[in-house]
């Protein structure tokens, strides 16, 4: 088979500090005033989690420990497909419609797997045996690596290629950013991501309606401690904004969906510039692993997804 590979492309950053008006305030609910003071450390009993978190125990993403021995025989790769999910965009797929990973430890110039043992049980390589490209898929594209027990593993575009052991039925994306190195193949073998978004766009979820997302398809958040009138002033700083960092300065321009009254830029007292929408200062959550994810939701009862018109989605009162 032949094998070829690609430079995964940057999307632009875009950047520009607009001044602050007298349009702040206007058209602004107020926070409640049984707002809890917890900034956001942990979730809420019950409240909602990903399977794109980071892996518990063995570091691999899966339950409980993990027998060292070589994993069983993985099913052959069959024809591969391209499915289309949602929060990703184009993923590749098995014959049996299961989604393949890429690991950022490995390498594709020259292929390497550095997925054994344990890890080769939670994430078991694609054999490359049978491999053929279905439509949508280069076959071009398609190669094989030796492992270091002998076996040939598929590789994408010069990436070796997985399953994940928690996805159990065809769509399932359970693995896409487990312990920030694990993410779903495109079918170029770059990470499959939805097609470059605008700096601020708005998503459908299927929980809580129409939400803010930034550039990455990550959910845009708003602290109810915060304020907008007739000063905007962001109470999240120190280890706060670790958690929830601020989202940076979006050109009106590059915005779609949302409203664009009050949607401009502010500097915070430690220098950060950080972007509003109506007014509001808007964050994304360090817990959202994965474009899709509202793990945010609810947090400490302070913290919820923005609306397209700036309010917060589940928050007592909107």
């Amino acid at each position: 088979m032949k094998t070829s590979w690609r430079t995964a492309s940057l999307v632009a950053t875009a950047a520009a500090v607009l001044a602050l008006t007298t349009a702040c305030g206007q058209d602004n609910g107020t926070s409640p005033a049984s707002a809890a003071q917890n900034v956001g450390a942990t979730a809420p009993a019950g409240s909602p989690t990903s399977g794109a978190g980071t892996g518990s125990g063995n570091g691999y993403g899966a339950d409980g420990n993990q027998s060292s021995s070589s994993p069983a025989p993985a099913a052959p790769a069959g024809k591969l497909t391209v499915a289309a999910d949602p929060n990703l965009g184009k993923v590749l797929t098995d014959g049996s419609g299961l989604t393949l990973y890429r690991f950022d430890n490995d390498t594709a110039n020259p292929p390497k797997s550095n997925c054994d043992g344990d890890c080769a049980t939670t994430w078991p390589p694609v054999p490359a045996n049978d491999a053929t490209a279905g439509a949508g898929v280069d076959k071009s594209l398609l190669g094989e690596v030796t492992r270091a027990d002998g076996t040939k593993q598929l590789t994408i575009g010069g990436w070796p290629a997985y399953r994940y052991a928690k996805d159990a039925k065809a769509g399932d994306t359970n693995g896409q950013g487990v312990g920030g190195k694990w993410f779903a193949l495109a079918p170029n073998g770059k990470k499959a991501s939805l097609a470059a978004l605008p700096g601020l766009s708005v998503r459908k979820d299927p929980r809580l309606g129409d939400i803010i997302v930034d550039k990455n398809g990550m959910t845009v958040y708003r602290f109810l401690k915060d304020k907008a009138w007739p000063k905007v002033i962001s109470n999240c700083t120190g280890a706060c904004l670790q958690k929830w960092p601020a989202v940076g300065i979006v050109k009106p321009e590059d915005t779609q969906g949302v409203k664009k009254k009050g949607l401009m830029g502010f500097t915070r007292p430690d220098g950060v510039q950080q972007m509003t929408v109506n007014c509001w200062p808007i964050y994304t959550f360090s817990g959202d692993k994965a474009p899709g994810d509202t793990n945010g939701e609810g947090v400490g009862g302070t913290w919820y997804a923005v609306s397209p018109d700036g309010k917060p989605v589940g928050a007592p009162g909107n």
